[in-house]
């Protein structure tokens, strides 16, 4: 099998080396997606001797994941991985999403220990996976983790359109209207002082887009 893990990156310099040194030990074809960063993240990455595709402007986290996953089909990739720059996930977790693909053809992951997140995003993140449930009949556990995992075929059928961080919950219901077999698995999850992550504003907005989806 074919396989790859994409990152996309935006201003990480100080963290895209350690995450990297982890990645390559558990995988072969790493792509980072550099949006836009102001600072060194791609320089470092190309050090690391990594494949790294830049964007000139910030886009958001959705365009740089289908850029990332677009050129993983073009060198023919078979499954792929996604996860962040930031050093929130773990990397030694990477060959778990591989093996569960052999049954399944997408992989969500849940954070295990939810109570040392953030409160506003833990509240952000209840509201979200209800909102789901209620309107489009998918259980997830956790809606708005990033760290996941898809087929080739998979990701042909939930390629998204967001841009933002609406790609994680466009993705889910792509998923589910396609009929796709899932397995949610649990992972650990560093929190830093300067979290990065989805924001009350992106709650709102995924929010709105959901229910504007649910009415189309």
């Amino acid at each position: 099998m074919n396989n790859f893990v994409v990152i996309p990156a935006h201003n990480e310099g100080s963290k895209i080396a350690s995450v990297l040194a982890q990645v390559k030990k558990h995988a072969d074809n790493i792509i980072v997606v550099d949006d836009g960063s102001s600072d060194d993240t791609a320089e470092i990455a190309k050090q690391l001797q990594i494949t790294v595709i830049s964007h000139s402007i910030n886009l958001g986290k959705g365009a740089a994941l289908k850029t990332g996953c677009d050129y993983a089909l073009e060198k023919m990739a078979d499954r792929i991985v996604v996860l962040d720059a930031d050093g929130q996930h773990e990397p030694k977790e990477i060959p778990l999403f591989f093996e569960t693909l052999k049954e399944a053809d997408i992989v969500y992951s849940f954070r295990k220990d939810s109570s040392r997140m953030p409160l506003v995003l833990r509240l952000g993140n209840s509201l979200i996976n209800s909102v789901l449930k209620s309107l489009f009949s998918i259980s997830i556990q956790d809606s708005q983790c990033g760290y996941r995992g898809f087929t080739a075929e998979a990701y042909r059928k939930v390629r998204w359109t967001a841009t933002d961080y609406f790609m994680e919950t466009e993705m889910i219901i792509r998923a589910s209207k396609n009929k796709l077999r899932y397995v949610q698995i649990p992972i650990e999850t560093i929190y830093s002082d300067n979290y990065k992550g989805t924001t009350v504003f992106d709650g709102v907005k995924i929010f709105c887009k959901m229910v504007w989806g649910r009415l189309l």
